[in-house]
């Protein structure tokens, strides 16, 4: 059986445009390397709380977290 390219199964609204399915698209791409980030920050790093009260300390925290993960998921390149 073949997947349809109109409107989902079991909807009233229509399906989306070719226009929609591609901005649609476009973003998806940015957003998974986005999330690609913050599951090593959380996972790999363990950063899952705030320890700071401060906005100035969590900020300073975050970047140098973010500084790390390029290097991270560099990694590899960088051995050579």
């Amino acid at each position: 059986m073949a997947i349809s390219e109109g409107k989902p199964k079991n909807s009233r609204r229509p399906g989306l445009s070719a226009r929609q399915k591609k901005r649609n698209r476009q973003r998806s791409s940015i957003r998974a390397r986005v999330e690609h980030l913050f599951r090593v920050i959380k996972r790999q790093f363990g950063y899952t709380k705030v320890r700071y009260k401060g906005l100035a300390k969590n900020q300073t925290q975050v970047f140098a977290l973010m500084g790390l993960v390029n290097i991270y998921l560099l990694r590899n390149q960088l051995r050579a």
